[in-house]
């Protein structure tokens, strides 16, 4: 674990949300079941396989020593959650969790829940798709924005803070958009977005008759029984791209499947939306490095002609 307890002895004094340590990566040998993201002002720490209390000590007095240094005057609050086995396993090491838990990330706020589920509210290896979107509304403040799968609408957070016109945002989740339309709240957000609540594949009249869009996002779980199989229903949205789409519109479609690769999309798409132009791939976040850019989170840009 040495690895880990080198980044925690170079970490600075964490402002924004961020991820701090990426042995999943599998550029640190030894360390692949490691990650260590900061929630300010909370850390957390996982491993995806069983550790010891010799080594969560280990990392106790690491963290203790560094927080002495680069925040003297504040508590150490940190978190561990073990993923090994099922459900996970989520421990407060240390201090304390605010309640609510409101973190930041590029000027924009965020509610975040670190002691249940695996999911926190915000996934960090999307902050350059955020990014991107936070851009396109900015060059286009007339943007009209689909966003699939929102999850807790982060996406449609930065597009509207940037100065977009309209986000429609889609989940079967009623907690995760409920926890959507805080964020737009923490952010004064009081016009612009929509939440709708409904399962994806039988809402597919509510979602043409806000269109078309000038942006859609596609961002769903890779594996998820009954809500989406990505090797099964990634196609059918795929299928219904170009009729929702602007001329010129562009489509953001994202995978986070170690097993699928880049190709995985780029086949899929010349299949089922060929008339769409592939644009580029977006660049994940420096610390979510991987020995295999394949295996890593796939965020791809298309455009329909116009």
């Amino acid at each position: 674990m040495q690895a880990l307890l080198n980044a925690i002895a170079a970490m600075a004094m964490p402002i924004d949300a961020e991820r701090i340590f990426h042995g999943r990566g599998g550029l640190y040998p030894g360390c692949e079941h490691w990650v260590l993201d900061a929630f300010p002002p909370v850390l957390v720490l996982t491993s995806f396989k069983p550790v010891t209390l010799e080594e969560l000590e280990t990392v106790q007095a690491s963290l203790s020593q560094r927080w002495a240094q680069i925040a003297p005057k504040a508590p150490l609050n940190w978190v561990f959650q073990n993923r090994h086995d099922g459900e996970p396993e989520t421990r407060l090491m240390a201090g304390q969790v605010p309640e609510p838990h409101e973190v930041t990330e590029q000027g924009a706020r965020f509610r975040v829940h670190v002691l249940k589920g695996q999911n926190h509210g915000l996934f960090l290896d999307m902050a350059e798709g955020r990014r991107w979107v936070s851009e396109q509304a900015t060059v286009n403040p007339k943007l009209r924005v689909l966003n699939l799968f929102a999850y807790t609408c982060a996406f449609s957070v930065v597009a509207l803070k940037a100065g977009a016109q309209q986000v429609v945002n889609v989940d079967m989740s009623q907690g995760a958009m409920t926890i959507g339309q805080k964020n737009h709240q923490l952010n004064g957000l009081t016009h612009g977005a929509s939440f709708l609540v409904h399962d994806i594949f039988k809402t597919w009249g509510k979602i043409s008759r806000s269109g078309p869009y000038d942006l859609i996002i596609v961002d769903p779980p890779s594996f998820q029984k009954g809500s989406f199989i990505a090797t099964k229903d990634y196609a059918k949205l795929m299928r219904r791209l170009p009729d929702l789409l602007m001329p010129g519109g562009q489509a953001l479609l994202c995978l986070n499947a170690p097993e699928l690769g880049t190709a995985f999309l780029q086949d899929q798409m010349k299949e089922f939306a060929g008339e769409l132009d592939f644009v580029q791939r977006l660049q994940n976040p420096i610390t979510f490095d991987d020995v295999s850019k394949d295996r890593s989170l796939k965020v791809l840009i298309y455009r329909a002609p116009g």
